[in-house]
Parts: structure tokens; C-alpha cells; sequence
């Protein structure tokens, strides 16, 4: 009974060890035999991203430099009308308003004539009064000439004088016939001076005056101004001007060979394009902008003669001039965003990988850089901009940009 006892009390200990051992040993045993059996990891390097990038052609050629510049269009020759005379306006043209055009020669304004025609018609019967004086005094002159004649022949020693012939009242009634066509010459200016004509082709600015008005002499009428031309002054620094070819002296009228100047302006979203020339410089620097300023015409610049605009190239209009300057030989032009720090131009070199380049500037403005060395002749040339960008890094591009 006792050995029973301790058999039956063992047993389920024995299990209780022998179970957990068998189940730890099993795993242990299958473990090690996956690591032993599992196939070892190959290694694989990855390749670094080959960037998308756009490339632009290098090309050299010959060209003329632009030389940009920007100022206001204003007119060539402009006039404040003053009256000469007064009186009450009684008639004003049509194009008598502000914006009017008119022509050379056409009737701006009439003022009240009525006095100045009686001027006139007393100044013409005055001139006919010592006209008749002088005609009186000559034939008196000569009258006494003839008297003195047959004296000297009863008395051969008497000698004539001047009061006798009648020369100082031939001498008044000359200078009085004079006086008097002086002053009906200035009575008939005056008389024409009512009439108030233009004296060329142009534009009301400024309308001062209206009929029934009465002016005095000196009244301002109206400012007007020439639209045969119109001028813009361009400020140039003087690092520009060696890019221009600008002759020493400027002759009136003429045209200066190379200097063509294009005229943009940007009016209600639609950018219009004019031309000039430059036919003069101001011929000193401006001491406290230190900027040389050039003049460019542009004729018929409100269209009324020859059609050549798409529309009118008014006063005040703020435009952008492009100058053309000297040519340069072999010189590359490529859009400013490729430029980088100290004058950097990244390439794609062989094995389509990057290749920093230094090259030297001929001048660069906001929209383009002209390089005249650093470059080799159809280098292509990333117009991309990358962050950090490393010689050596590999890039791919879809298409060139030929330039």
C-alpha cells in the first residue's frame, strides 16, 4: 500500500517535468536546424535616383548686344498758345477740346475783330492822308528846284538852301508817310492776331479757354503739342555704354546707322511694339544718378499718316527700349536661370553626368546671360535648377533644347 501510494504520487511529477524538457528540446532542435538550412541574404547595393532634368544646346554666334533701358514717351515740341490781343472769344474749332488733332494751319480760335478793323481802316486813311503830303511836298520840292534854277540865271552867285528847296518838309512828310504804314502795318497784325491758327500738325493737351470768354493780351489759351514725333529719354549708366556705338556728334534729321531702338509697352494685357532711333545724347552725365541720357524719336507716333502702328503710341506711355549695340563674335546666349554661384554653368558632360563650368561673362541682364568663354561649341548645358548638385551626379533629359 505504501509503494502504491509513492508510485502514484510520482508519476504525475515526473510528467509534469519530463513534458515541458521534451517540448523546449523539440523547438530548440527545429531552430537550430532552420538557421542551419535557411539560405544566406545576398547583398545589393542600390543605385542612387537619376534625376529628370532639362538641357539646353550651347551655341556660339554673332550678335548685336541689347542694351535695355525704360522711360516715358513725350512730345518732340510743345506750346502754350497765349493770345496777342484782347477781346471776347466769339468762335473756338471743333477739335478746340482736350484731345482734339488738328492741322497745321487750321483756326483754333477767333476773338472779337470789330475794334481791330476800325484800327486798320483808320491806319489806311492816315497812310493815304501823308501819302498825299508826300506827294504834295515833292511836287513843292520840285517847284522850288525850278525857281531856283531861273534865278541863278539873273544872279549866278546865289547859292540855294535846303529850306529853301523845301528838303526838311519833304524829309517830315516822308517820315510821317513811314510812321503811318509802320502803324497800320502793326493795326493789320493786330487784326490777324484775332484769329488764333495752328502753327503745326498736333494734339490738344490742355484747353484753357472757351468762347464768350474774354481774354486779355497774354491770356493762356491752351497747351498743345507736334505729333509728327515724339521723343523718350533713356537713362544708360556708363557701364552700358560700351556696348553702344555712338558717334561723337549728331546731325538733325539724320539717321544713325546701328542704332534701332524697340519700343514695347504692355496696355491691357497685350504687349505692342514700336521703333526709333536715336538721334541725339544729352552730352553730359547726371551728377546725382551718374546716367547718360539718350534721346530715340519715333515718328508719326499716333498712326496719322502712314498706318504703320497697331495702335497709337500716346503721350505718357511708360515703355521698355531695347537697344541695338555692337556685334560680338562666337558668343553664347543662354537664359539667366542656368547661371549659378561664381559665375557656375553645370553641364552634361559624357555618361550623362554633371560637370560645373566657370565661364566668363561678356554681360548678363534679367532675362539672359552672354557667355564668351568657359563653353565648349554645342555642350549641353542643364537648365534645371538642382539642390546641391555634385560633379559626377548622373541625370537623364527626354528632349534637347536647341537654341
Amino acid at each position: 500500500m505504501p509503494l502504491f501510494f509513492d508510485l502514484t504520487y510520482r508519476i504525475p511529477l515526473l510528467k509534469n517535468f519530463f513534458i515541458p524538457v521534451i517540448i523546449v528540446t523539440t523547438c530548440t532542435l527545429v531552430a537550430v536546424w532552420m538557421i542551419l538550412h535557411n539560405p544566406q541574404p545576398t547583398e545589393q547595393r542600390s543605385e542612387p535616383p537619376v534625376l529628370l532634368v532639362e538641357v539646353i544646346r550651347a551655341r556660339s554666334s554673332s550678335l548685336h548686344v541689347p542694351v535695355k533701358a525704360q522711360g516715358s514717351v513725350t512730345p518732340r515740341t510743345e506750346t502754350t498758345l497765349v493770345s496777342e490781343v484782347s477781346g471776347m472769344i466769339t468762335e473756338v474749332s471743333p477739335a478746340f477740346l482736350v484731345g482734339g488733332f488738328f492741322k497745321k494751319g487750321d483756326v483754333l480760335i477767333r476773338i472779337d475783330d470789330r475794334n481791330y478793323r476800325a484800327d486798320v481802316k483808320k491806319a489806311e486813311a492816315v497812310v493815304t492822308a501823308e501819302q498825299m503830303n508826300v506827294t504834295q511836298e515833292t511836287g513843292l520840292a520840285e517847284y522850288a528846284a525850278a525857281e531856283f534854277e531861273r534865278s541863278r540865271s539873273l544872279l549866278p552867285s546865289q547859292s540855294a538852301t535846303d529850306l529853301a528847296l523845301r528838303k526838311p518838309q519833304l524829309a517830315e512828310a516822308v517820315s510821317n508817310l513811314e510812321f503811318a504804314q509802320a502803324d497800320l502795318e502793326k493795326k493789320t497784325g493786330d487784326l490777324e492776331r484775332t484769329t488764333i491758327r495752328a502753327p503745326y500738325d498736333g494734339l490738344i493737351r490742355e484747353k484753357r479757354v472757351d468762347v464768350g470768354q474774354f481774354v486779355a493780351a497774354g491770356t493762356q489759351l491752351a497747351v498743345t503739342f507736334a505729333v509728327d514725333f515724339a521723343e523718350i529719354r533713356l537713362p544708360l549708366p556708363d557701364r552700358e555704354l560700351p556696348y553702344l556705338d555712338l558717334p561723337e556728334s549728331f546731325i538733325e534729321g539724320q539717321q544713325i546707322p546701328g542704332i534701332h531702338v524697340d519700343l514695347t509697352a504692355e496696355l491691357g494685357g497685350t504687349v505692342y511694339h514700336w521703333e526709333g532711333n536715336i538721334v541725339r545724347t544729352e552730352g553730359v552725365f547726371d551728377q546725382r544718378s551718374r546716367v547718360l541720357y539718350v534721346v530715340v524719336r519715333v515718328a508719326d507716333p499716333y498712326n496719322r499718316l502712314h498706318q504703320r502702328w497697331r495702335t497709337p503710341l500716346r503721350i505718357g506711355t511708360f515703355v521698355e527700349a531695347s537697344i541695338k549695340g555692337k556685334l560680338f563674335e562666337e558668343v553664347i546666349v543662354l537664359p539667366r536661370g542656368v547661371l549659378r554661384a561664381d559665375n557656375v554653368v553645370w553641364t552634361v558632360g559624357e555618361n550623362n553626368v554633371l560637370t560645373p563650368n566657370t565661364v566668363a561673362l561678356l554681360r548678363a541682364d534679367e532675362d539672359f546671360i552672354y557667355v564668351k568663354s568657359g563653353l565648349e561649341e554645342a555642350s549641353l548645358v542643364c537648365k534645371t535648377t538642382l539642390d546641391n548638385p555634385l560633379p559626377g551626379t548622373r541625370v537623364r533629359f527626354d528632349q534637347v533644347v536647341e537654341k
